[in-house]
């Protein structure tokens, strides 16, 4: 009896002990998460050979409690350019790191690329990851793959050297009252999500005939070649007086964002003004307008966009003439959309000016309105089309057409599906543009009949 009630005794302290020691397991440990140094490691480091160079970073513990790392993976594996030393131990995965409340520890990343300018892309990435609590956290990596001039968060003031390509990861700056300029013969390709961002300062593009500056993804394979959204764009807030002239923009999802004027731009100055460019095929829009800015657009081409090939929202002021606005994209929308409003603020279009212009596309609206005037203000929306060439059925009967606009007459383009605007022979646009806005060369420097001048962007 005795035996067995020391028995009882032993297993019952045994278990509380068992008990005890669960109990101390399970808030042993912290229930938080990692935190970085940095979101991404980048080697800036230009490689023209064979090229090594090495990295860190610091993560860390926040908690008063320890933490246990689950694992932490190079997520390229053994096929991954880089490799990873956590703590002083070099490999591909590590299991089980314990870290001390408030503690920090280093890793460490190196690359060795052997570099081909025909097969590596311009930017070579992998990731890192930290599974701490059931919880994956990615560190990105990324390496730049060719010879070129890389931007990765960096301002950019005078003028880029064209001898080698611009690739850009996350944004290039123009600061405010600094100027960047862009010589002809320049490539400039950006990362997804990237952009070429001017606050308040200016851009110039300076390309020309045959010299076009090229904006592009930095994917260089065919299989890239027509795919829409592999960047933002050109955006610019506030800026003073900028220009662009035979630009070829591409593939991006914005190509040309412009919000509000500066203010020390006069009444008569443009956020920007295009010439002989092509926007075409963005995941969204090719121009994108809002809350005040101006652009003033000539002999250019705006095309195959996803959503508008021009698109104002909240207000803005813009004139264009012997352009192609057309849409053939992938969405159904019009190759225009105007809206004055947003987010219960409306605002006005003090101009709207198409003229020489053609507005066409697939779709039996190629304008898409949706205005509001909820203080009934005179003159709160002002658009004008002058001499154009327009998809919209029954557009005769609408008020705001005047001044020679011709309805759902075919431009006979030479092929909307390769994007060649190229009209034919037989087309609604020859010969019907005003001569009162007739600029004298085309987009490809052919002199127009200046008394009769085509609509659009092309002589013919």
């Amino acid at each position: 009896m005795k035996s067995a009630f020391l028995s009882f005794i032993f297993l019952f302290f045994a278990g509380l002990l068992l008990m005890t020691n669960s109990c101390k397991k399970e808030q042993f440990y912290s229930k938080g998460n990692l935190s970085f140094s940095v979101d991404t490691v980048v080697f800036d480091t230009i490689f023209t050979t064979i090229g090594s160079t090495t990295q860190n970073f610091k993560f860390y513990n926040n908690d008063n409690k320890k933490l246990l790392i689950e694992e932490i993976e190079l997520m390229g594996g053994k096929n991954s350019p880089f490799r990873i030393n956590i703590d002083g131990i070099s490999d591909i995965s590590h299991k089980s790191i314990e870290m001390l409340a408030k503690d920090s520890l280093y890793g460490f990343v190196e690359v060795t690329l052997g570099i081909n300018n025909q097969i590596l892309p311009m930017i070579v990435e992998d990731s890192i990851r930290f599974r701490t609590n059931g919880k994956d956290q990615f560190l990105k990596l990324a390496v730049w793959g060719q010879d070129a001039y890389f931007h990765y968060k960096d301002l950019n003031e005078g003028t880029w050297p064209n001898d080698k390509p611009h690739v850009i990861y996350g944004a290039a700056y123009v600061d405010s009252s600094k100027t960047l300029v862009i010589q002809k013969n320049t490539k400039i390709h950006l990362h997804k999500n990237s952009m070429l961002f001017v606050y308040k300062g200016t851009l110039q593009i300076n390309g020309e005939k045959g010299g076009e500056v090229q904006m592009l993804g930095d994917r260089l394979e065919e299989f890239y070649k027509n795919v829409s959204g592999q960047y933002y764009g050109i955006y610019l807030h506030e800026s003073r007086p900028c220009t662009i002239d035979y630009l070829i923009q591409k593939n991006g999802s914005s190509g040309v964002h412009i919000t509000g004027n500066n203010p020390f731009n006069s009444p008569s100055d443009y956020n920007l003004t295009i010439t002989n460019s092509i926007l075409t095929n963005n995941a969204n829009y090719g121009f994108f307008l809002y809350d005040g800015g101006k652009l003033k657009a000539e002999n250019c081409i705006i095309s195959k966009n996803g959503v508008h090939s021009l698109f104002v929202l909240r207000g803005a002021s813009f004139d264009f003439t012997h352009c192609d606005i057309v849409g053939y994209g992938s969405s159904k929308s019009a190759a225009v959309g105007i809206m004055n409003y947003f987010d219960g603020i409306a605002s006005n279009i003090p101009f709207g000016n198409f003229k020489n212009t053609v507005i066409y596309g697939p779709q039996n609206y190629e304008i898409a309105l949706d205005t509001v005037n909820p203080s009934n203000t005179a003159g709160l929306i002002n658009l004008n089309f002058n001499n154009c060439v327009i998809r919209y059925k029954d557009g005769s009967n609408h008020p705001m057409f005047q001044n020679s606009v011709y309805f759902n007459e075919d431009p006979k383009f030479t092929s909307t599906s390769e994007g060649d605007f190229k009209p034919l022979p037989g087309s609604s646009l020859s010969d019907r543009g005003s001569s009162s806005y007739a600029l004298p060369y085309d987009i490809e420097g052919t002199p127009r009949n200046m008394s009769a001048p085509d609509i659009g962007a092309y002589e013919f």
